[in-house]
């Protein structure tokens, strides 16, 4: 190997983790979101109702948010690398489940193993990348949160493309190699390069986590993600369906869908301006314009007018995901970085988990646009906790 190629190799080689991370990451958004494309036809091939997928929905929700904190706690005595390769491997062996997928109880179960899997990845991912890239944390989370959303921009167009091929089956079991694959880059790149081990918190307990909550910004701070996780959770698990009942073609509400994950490329953006310029007043402004987004999904009509209002929810809401990482994994104390981010993950995915359940009940006794009123409300409130947190800064 030549001196240059040798060095373009090191330098390449400083962001393998950053790049095996948002790789498992863009996988488990691609499987959580194949899923959710994938609600028009399970209520045809299945004969179910939209609250019985909104139940489904949020109870692999439900399983996942239970993962943060004990993987976070974890990853503070073992590791973040064991528990990343762990759970990637239990999101692989839903993605082989799903693959069966028939009959319905089949894909209830391969859902679980996904949610379970996928709970492992983000708290202790952004735990490693804070360490590993101190100097450049709102940047490598926006990275690896743009590379994950991508992944919600392939999976409906692929559900669309193997339908009329190869069948969506096949295309969950080519998750699962892809998910098998990338664990093993994972153990044999990370360990020998940028493993961190934590002399920090030795044990499972919430109580030592606790005292997080006494700081009252933070505290505030967790109330606008929880406002966040409940409105976006909400949407993106009943886009497409929301958007056929608009009257768009079940392609062109699949579009739609992909353009929402389409336009996180903004996290780059947002990330390194919250390093720069700070997280707080950034955080604010996001939120307003995820809100009007929602609005405008409820309020305007047709092709254009829904197609503006997904990118500019897109634009607010991928763009606010960098900045709740930065602002958290820089906040909390990192001898207890793992378990304190995952405690905060917990109660945000727990109530984002009861957002597709609550929307589909909505739906089922009123309508869609009853049920996106309130996420609307909700992002609202968000957004208004930010401006009092940025003012009071």
């Amino acid at each position: 190997m030549t001196a240059r190629a040798s060095g373009w190799w090191s330098r390449l080689g400083g962001y393998d983790t950053l790049g095996l991370a948002a790789g498992l990451w863009f996988l488990a958004k691609f499987l959580r979101y194949g899923i959710s494309a994938l609600f028009p036809q399970f209520q045809t091939t299945f004969g179910v109702s939209n609250a019985t997928l909104g139940a489904a929905f949020s109870a692999m929700m439900v399983l996942y948010s239970l993962l943060q904190f004990p993987s976070g706690a974890l990853s503070d005595r073992l590791g973040e690398v064991r528990i990343i390769a762990i759970g990637s491997l239990v999101a692989a062996l839903g993605a082989f489940v799903l693959g069966v997928g028939a009959p319905f109880v089949v894909v209830l179960v391969g859902m679980a193993l996904v949610g379970l899997g996928t709970g492992t990845h983000k708290t202790v991912s952004v735990e490693l990348l804070a360490r590993v890239y101190p100097a450049r944390v709102g940047r490598s989370l926006g990275i690896f949160d743009t590379v994950g959303a991508l992944g919600g921009v392939a999976a409906p167009a692929a559900v669309v493309l193997a339908t009329g091929t190869v069948g969506w089956r096949a295309l969950f079991a080519l998750g699962g190699v892809c998910g098998v694959a990338l664990v093993a880059g994972v153990l044999l790149r990370v360990p020998r390069r940028e493993r961190t081990e934590s002399g920090g918190a030795r044990s499972l307990a919430v109580r030592p986590y606790l005292v997080l909550f006494r700081d009252r910004r933070l505290a505030a701070f967790v109330v606008v993600t929880l406002c966040f996780g409940f409105a976006y959770n909400g949407l993106v698990a009943f886009l497409p369906l929301y958007l056929t009942q608009r009257g768009l073609t079940t392609g062109t509400a699949s579009l739609l869908y992909s353009l929402l994950f389409a336009v996180s490329v903004v996290q780059v953006l947002t990330g390194g301006l919250s390093d720069r310029l700070g997280r707080l007043p950034l955080a604010a402004v996001v939120l307003g314009v995820a809100t009007a987004g929602l609005v405008g999904l409820v309020g305007l009509g047709g092709l254009v007018g829904l197609g503006a209002a997904v990118v500019v929810l897109g634009l607010g809401g991928h763009g606010f995901r960098p900045i709740r990482a930065a602002h958290l994994s820089t906040t909390i104390p990192e001898e207890i970085a793992g378990g304190g981010l995952g405690l905060v993950r917990t109660l945000l995915m727990g109530i984002g988990a009861v957002a597709p359940a609550v929307v589909g009940v909505i739906a089922d006794v009123s309508d869609f646009r009853v049920a996106f009123s309130l996420l609307a409300v909700a992002m609202a409130a968000g957004a208004v906790v930010a401006v009092g947190l940025a003012v009071t800064e």
